[in-house]
């Protein structure tokens, strides 16, 4: 994929206080050079059309940084808009000095101007912020706009596998290639849950040993769970594997229940555990929308996420718990033992078995649809709390900015939420408004 590219566009005129302006730029330059590491950024201020063309000639960017450095009427903007689709993040400069004298900079004008003729281009929301560089909130805003973009970026390069049909009546995580290509830019490959179980069938007892070996270096108690089992387990492991490198696969939904358990004896479920911990996320029950919520939030923090199921709720500790049977990333467990156990139901291992680890801010993240077919967001910030695991199988337990008992099953939401190890709230707002997607923030 090419670098993914920030460029910065500081215009404005000459009649304004350019010793001001040029201040402001080179801690401008400097703070975004800190936050990416491919900034195209020109020599100095773009103080006519003739110096921004020049300076759009020699860029393609991935994401827009158009600064007033001071005013600028609606030509500037509307030269970017013409040549570029890119994201852009209009940023206004604070007034550096008010003192009954001249106007310095004038940025705000500027930024009224530029916003007229974004809107007259676009349809889906721009990013904003107001402030001067070594503002603390102007940091984050940036930092939060840059990594929805370059997500934006990379799910035009992501090939997610739907591997298998989804259950009877849990059709909401079922998607269709045209509409991920078209919304979000994802190539998505099926093929049927059956044709890996065939190829694993045919793996010798020797072939699998190296990934019985791996296992056992990232689960506690394997050894526990009858050898048939773990043999059959290490097939589906090579199985899923080599399936997803030999494909560039970087994400899938995987069928689970009940053909795993009727025509192959094994859950897949801590395959899944293992396929997230090597940074290949992988949702169950064949939930491509849970893949792709997966997807997103493990990009924006760069660690696995929590899938599962919100099962219990704790109205005085302003909690919710999610659940699911036993695929949480092996990484995910408390005091890195990730406890091997058995199926909740099916009494069928291995599977993870453990309370997942705590952290002092997360994000409950989805990908969804409404009842009218358009796409969604939710998302909602909390903590998660180092407790015990809650039930059998994986679980965390997530306590709320917001009332737990709002999430959401009067606005009809799919029974699958992702838990993000890290507050990208905003990271995913923006992602929003850069796909012309609702974003519903709890």
């Amino acid at each position: 994929m090419k670098d993914f590219q920030v460029a910065y566009i500081p215009i404005g005129v000459p009649t304004y206080h350019l010793e001001s302006a040029r201040e402001q730029f080179d801690k401008s330059v400097k703070l975004l050079n800190s936050l990416a590491d491919n900034v195209k950024v020109p020599k100095d201020l773009l103080l006519s059309i003739d110096d921004l063309d020049e300076f759009l000639d020699t860029i393609s960017p991935d994401l827009i940084v158009l600064q007033n450095a001071t005013f600028a009427n609606a030509a500037y903007a509307s030269q970017v808009l013409k040549k570029f689709d890119s994201p852009i993040l209009l940023w206004t400069l604070r007034e550096p000095v008010i003192d009954g004298t001249r106007l310095r900079l004038n940025s705000l004008t500027g930024a009224y101007s530029a916003a007229n003729a974004i809107k007259s281009f676009r349809e889906e929301p721009f990013q904003y912020i107001f402030g001067a560089p070594d503002e603390e909130n102007v940091e984050a805003k940036i930092k939060a706009v840059i990594n929805a973009a370059r997500v934006k970026k990379e799910l035009t390069e992501l090939k997610l596998a739907a591997i298998g049909h989804t259950p009877q009546g849990f059709g909401f995580g079922r998607a269709m290639d045209a509409q991920m290509m078209s919304k979000f830019g994802v190539t998505l490959e099926s093929i049927e849950a059956r044709e890996l179980m065939d190829v694993a069938k045919g793996y010798s007892d020797e072939e699998v040993e190296e990934f019985i070996k791996d296992a056992k270096n990232r689960m506690v108690g394997l050894d526990s769970i009858p050898e048939q089992n773990v043999k059959d387990f290490a097939r589906l492991y090579k199985s899923y594997k080599e399936y997803v490198d030999n494909n560039n696969i970087k994400a899938l939904a995987s069928r689970c229940w009940p053909d795993f358990f009727t025509a192959f004896g094994t859950p897949v479920c801590a395959v899944l555990s293992i396929l997230n911990d090597l940074g290949v996320v992988a949702s169950c029950e064949a939930d491509t929308y849970g893949a792709l919520s997966m997807y997103v939030g493990a990009s924006l923090t760069g660690q696995s996420v929590f899938f599962g199921d919100p099962v219990s709720m704790d109205e005085r500790e302003n909690s919710i718990t999610m659940w699911h049977c036993g695929m949480a990333a092996c990484t995910l467990a408390q005091n890195d033992e990730a406890n091997v156990g058995v199926h909740c139901n099916r009494k069928i291992g291995p599977t993870l078995d453990f309370g997942s680890k705590g952290s002092d801010e997360v994000t409950i993240f989805r990908i969804g649809l409404d009842s009218k077919g358009n796409y969604r967001f939710f998302v909602a910030g909390g903590e998660a709390l180092e407790v015990p695991k809650r039930f059998t199988g994986t679980s965390v337990v997530v306590k709320t900015n917001n009332d737990a008992a709002k999430i959401v099953i009067l606005q009809g939401w799919e029974p699958h939420f992702v838990v993000c190890y890290g507050n990208v709230v905003e990271d995913i707002k923006a992602l929003a408004d850069m796909l012309n997607i609702e974003c519903i923030c709890m």
